[in-house]
């Protein structure tokens, strides 16, 4: 085994499209002691000629980092674009390394080149890699005045980013398409979605959105608007979404287990309320889980995480949920697998409808502990000549911390 002297064997090198001319001080002196670089055609290409042997990454990604590992032992530098750990290849190698493995060099990211050629202040921008992301992750920061930065794989999808826009009512929006930022190919071109006609953007490109037109823009409440999810009825309607959300209490980072998952709203408003959330939607009807995976697509958070199957048998493996919410399938046997699995502290709120169900929640609540609330809404509509109230089936919702 070579000896790495006092180094970490592993230096991660960000780099940018001006190549060798960019790098620091740090990253020159790694490479001048790299015993071995991995990196992309493209990233090689930019250094030139090498002192010792190199390694192109190969593609998908992902199989590159078994051949990395390997070389566990002796001076490597691996590649990667601007900062490695914004949108870049860093995190994925690093979460599998010690602290003391590795060490980092970034260089200026294409959101921070980005936001100096056009001079939005990065604090205020959304910033998104859409290069290996579906452009519908779009869909949650589309509202007039917004100003978003997007990492894009090619000019193709430039493109469809720009019908994207134009579809959902935000033609009018300004593309600034950046290539090559910070290199000898470094260029810039603005117009708007509806009239993007450029067939020759080069790879790397990042796309400046300067949000403009008539479009619906999402709430940044809970509730929304039933609308906006395929649905064929069986759906928790906008009102006691809201207060079923409210009463889950999404926090940053905690993952839910949304059971009777039925159009996915209640996961979907989950993660869309913040993007560390994670989700898992249980449906045992096949066609209500591809509804619920095509609203999640469409709401920009296609991170949901659908199993189709019925509650308890279906309850995923891994880690314990923080929040559950039951929405449908509720029975005694499921309530018993949950209580017998789920660790203390795990919050569950669950609705019902029928007697059967509300009979349910209000033994298990006198067992238990937690809060019951009866939920009636009505609603205006035509009596005779005149107007009335029509009333819903009220819903009963036990909220509860194991």
């Amino acid at each position: 085994m070579a000896d790495t002297g006092s180094w970490p064997w592993l230096t991660i090198v960000g780099i940018g499209e001006d190549g060798p001319d960019g790098l620091s001080a740090d990253s020159r002196a790694a490479l001048a002691r790299a015993q071995l670089v991995m990196g992309s055609a493209r990233h090689l290409s930019l250094l030139g000629p090498l002192n010792g042997p190199a390694i192109e990454w190969p593609v998908p990604f992902a199989d590159g980092i078994a051949q990395l590992l390997a070389q566990r032992g002796r001076r490597v530098v691996m590649l990667a674009s601007g900062d490695p750990f914004w949108f870049g290849a860093g995190t994925s190698v690093t979460r599998l390394l010690a602290p003391g493995e590795w060490v980092a060099h970034p260089a200026p990211s294409t959101f921070t080149l980005a936001a100096a050629r056009l001079g939005w202040p990065l604090q205020d921008i959304a910033c998104l890699g859409l290069h290996a992301a579906p452009v519908g992750r779009l869909r949650p920061h589309l509202a007039r005045g917004r100003r978003i930065v997007v990492l894009m794989r090619d000019g193709q999808t430039v493109g469809a980013l720009a019908r994207y826009l134009t579809a959902h009512g935000f033609g009018a929006s300004a593309l600034h398409v950046l290539e090559a930022l910070g290199g000898p190919r470094e260029r810039r071109r603005t117009l708007s979605a509806d009239g993007f006609d450029l067939a020759d953007v080069q790879h790397p490109v990042a796309v400046g959105i300067d949000v403009a037109g008539d479009g619906y823009a999402l709430p940044s409440t809970s509730g929304l608007p039933d609308e906006l999810f395929d649905h064929d009825g069986q759906i928790t309607k906008r009102p006691i979404r809201a207060l079923t959300l409210s009463a889950l209490a999404p926090r940053p980072g905690e993952y839910l287990w949304d059971i009777g998952a039925g159009s996915g709203s209640i996961g979907i408003e989950w993660l869309l309320a913040h993007p560390a959330n994670r989700a898992c939607a249980i449906e045992a009807d096949p066609g209500r889980a591809a509804r619920a995976r095509t609203n999640a697509v469409a709401l920009g958070v296609d991170r949901l995480d659908i199993r189709t199957g019925a509650a308890p048998d279906a309850l995923p493996d891994g880690p314990s949920p923080d929040v559950v919410f039951v929405g449908g399938g509720l029975s005694e046997a499921l309530l018993q697998r949950l209580w017998a699995r789920l660790p203390a502290g795990t919050r569950l709120v669950a609705n019902a409808v029928t007697l059967e169900s509300e009979a349910l929640l209000a033994h298990w609540q006198g067992v238990r502990g937690g809060s019951l609330l009866r939920i009636e809404l009505a609603d205006c509509a035509p009596l005779g000549d005149r107007r009335g109230w029509r009333s819903r089936f009220p819903v009963v919702q036990w909220s509860v911390t194991l």
